[in-house]
């Protein structure tokens, strides 16, 4: 008997299941590292940019904010105050455009 008939199917997900699968609440962040020693500033300047940009797009998409011409930057200052980060810099805006372009 093959190996793949021995496997046990995984459970469905929320885009493959038939019915809307519950997630567990309440949603807990995963616990933060340590950033690694020893990389220039600049790199974490960058890294913390990111990221940031990533939680907005995300809090974006949340509240139906979809193409990133809907994503001015006082909609992200805004979602930025909703979700309890410091307002972003036109850098950090642009960037969650891009993020939000590049994820189609």
């Amino acid at each position: 008997m093959p190996a793949a008939a021995l496997k046990p199917k995984p459970l469905p997900t929320q885009s493959t299941a038939k019915r809307p699968v519950l997630l567990d609440l309440p949603y807990e962040p995963v616990q933060k590292r340590p950033l690694p020693a020893g990389r220039p500033r600049e790199w974490y300047v960058t890294h913390n940019r990111r990221l940031k940009a990533m939680r907005l797009a995300i809090a974006l998409l949340d509240s139906g904010v979809y193409l990133p011409n809907q994503a001015r930057d006082e909609t992200i200052r805004s979602a930025a105050e909703l979700i309890g980060v410091h307002p972003p810099s036109d850098t950090t805006c642009h960037m969650v455009r891009a993020l939000m372009r590049y994820s189609r």
